[in-house]
């Protein structure tokens, strides 16, 4: 089934809490984070996943995880948007974000957090998912004309994988 618009939801990578000092929005990425990142954006290049619109949560790890998918979809890192409704703001926030997304743009990516990730892939698919790992992508797919009907569509989920999955995109959640 083709759908019209389809939303990326990305978990930030693994990250660090080494410097206990470092504020929560300044957390970087650990080194398994570092490494499943690339590796994540390398999945989804090899299997024709190129969105037309990527939106990052300001937090260092969030925007660290956005950076290195996006260098392995052929997607510079300054067309990356930052929004802070992605930082902890819940599934509203999130769906504020979508509902603002020029309807130009088929195919959107946000990183953020959990556990608003995993509340807003079940909310907008129907997927019965306990809790996406760190750098789990789930692909939702609409049939809507505008972003702005996100709160009131059905989404239909294509596809979910995570760095320890099974390395393809498909609607199994195991």
């Amino acid at each position: 089934m083709n759908k019209s618009r389809q939303l990326y939801l990305v978990r930030h990578a693994k990250s660090s809490w080494k410097d206990n000092s470092l504020a929560d929005i300044d957390r970087p990425l650990n080194k398994r984070g570092r490494r499943t990142s690339p590796e994540m954006g390398q999945r989804l290049a090899t299997q024709g996943h190129h969105p037309d619109l990527i939106i990052s949560s300001p937090a260092n790890r969030a925007r660290t995880t956005a950076c290195n998918i996006a260098r392995e979809l052929g997607t510079d890192e300054s067309e990356i948007n930052i929004d802070n409704d992605l930082y902890f703001s819940g599934t509203g926030g999130l769906l504020n974000v979508l509902e603002r997304v020029d309807d130009r743009y088929r195919s959107v990516m946000l990183f953020g957090h959990n556990p608003t990730m995993t509340d807003m892939m079940n909310r907008l698919s129907g997927a019965r998912v306990y809790n996406m790992p760190t750098c789990a992508i789930a692909i939702i797919g609409f049939d809507m004309p505008s972003w702005d009907m996100v709160r009131t569509s059905e989404g239909t989920l294509l596809g979910y994988d995570y760095p320890k999955g099974s390395g393809r995109f498909s609607p199994d959640t195991r």
